[in-house]
């Protein structure tokens, strides 16, 4: 077909040529230049021909002529997959390749995983204890959580999350209360209240006017008095500030308030539970939890720190709560912790601080022995 439409451009070049014998030479390059082009163009379609019927195993139409051959398919070609149908099939709309389709599917079976995973592990946000129904709520999720807890919270009445006091007062109140009898730290703290003009006057202003000299007559001592100094500079300095701490996410406000010298993780955990009432916090170095811990579940051994996380992952995000159930359930025992009337300010009944007292005079304290060895900063 390329040779027969070349013989035809020549030709017909060749009777205009001697039609017009007289034409000039501007004309007879141009007619050579559409000659080349007409060959070339006509030589391209020729090859391609056998490539489109190789690929479609389909019988070349050689009878059209050239300029009737479509350089563009108007629709979508496919081979059809049955090997003994060698028909071009017109498709109007295109259809998705088998390697489309295999990525489908395996990310349908990954959604799939995900929303079953999704489903076996419940999404709980928790609130502030002391919001209005979020301790009843934390219950009911650490019944269904935790069959062996659940006798506990039958046993002993709900926790109460209602101490307002500000992040300052309350952290200085906890390095007062240090490594001391619930008693002891109660009197020094009630003349402390007294030198700083009562509750509302505990500022870091004031706390920076105080000398050793002043705090040591009131019975605290070198040690502590620099750790008091050493909180309020930074409050003074703008690193702390009752704003910021309030807002902090657990971890940073872990990391931000163990940088006072004095307040080591301990006085941390208390101070998120019982005075901003976070709930999920687990205070993994508490003697009176790990214990509780080791009843509950009936270890052999007292669990170390790092174990504690693992074992009470069931009670995530309500770990606060269940916290304060360990120690109602050591007290239960026998071995009631001061520790915690000193971080709830005072709110075990007065029966129960008594008992305390005998105890620390008959024997040392577990619980007050292992905190001071954790609050020493």
């Amino acid at each position: 077909m390329g040779e027969q439409s070349q013989g035809q451009g020549q030709t017909h070049i060749q009777t205009r040529t001697q039609s017009q014998p007289h034409q000039d030479s501007s004309t007879i390059i141009t007619s050579n230049a559409a000659t080349t082009s007409t060959t070339v163009a006509t030589a391209t379609i020729t090859h391609a021909a056998p490539i489109d019927s190789q690929l479609s195993n389909a019988p070349s139409q050689t009878n059209s002529p050239p300029s009737k051959i479509p350089f563009r398919p108007r629709k979508i070609r496919k081979l059809s997959p049955d090997p003994n149908n060698s028909q071009i099939i017109a498709v109007e709309t295109p259809k998705a390749t088998p390697t489309t389709t295999s990525t489908s599917k395996a990310s349908g079976r990954n959604n799939k995983i995900v929303q079953q995973r999704a489903a076996m592990v419940p999404r709980v946000v928790a609130r502030s204890l002391s919001c209005e129904g979020e301790v009843e709520i934390a219950l009911r999720f650490l019944r269904n959580a935790d069959p062996l807890l659940a006798s506990l919270i039958d046993i002993h009445q709900p926790p109460t999350f209602d101490n307002f006091h500000t992040p300052f007062l309350a952290l200085t109140r906890s390095i007062l209360y240090q490594q001391l009898a619930y008693k002891a730290g109660t009197s020094i703290y009630t003349r402390f209240i007294a030198l700083c003009g009562g509750e509302a006057g505990v500022l870091p202003e004031t706390v920076l006017a105080l000398t050793p000299q002043q705090l040591r007559q009131i019975g605290v001592s070198g040690r502590k008095a620099s750790y008091l100094h050493d909180l309020a500079r930074k409050y003074q300095n703008g690193i702390l500030s009752d704003s910021a701490i309030v807002n902090m996410d657990d971890k940073s406000l872990f990391t931000m308030l163990t940088m006072v010298n004095g307040i080591g993780s301990w006085s941390v955990h208390m101070f998120m539970i019982f005075s901003l009432h976070r709930p999920d916090v687990l205070p993994i170095n508490d003697l009176g939890v790990r214990k509780g811990v080791q009843l509950l579940y009936n270890l052999e051994e007292l669990p170390r720190p790092s174990q504690m996380d693992l074992l009470c992952e069931k009670w995530r995000p309500y770990r606060s709560v269940a916290s304060w159930y360990m120690w109602r359930f050591v007290e239960a025992k026998g071995t009631p912790s001061s520790a915690v009337a000193v971080a709830t300010g005072a709110s075990l009944q007065q029966h129960q601080q008594d008992q305390q007292q005998q105890q620390h005079t008959q024997q040392p304290q577990l619980l007050d022995a292992m905190n001071g060895m954790f609050n020493l900063g």
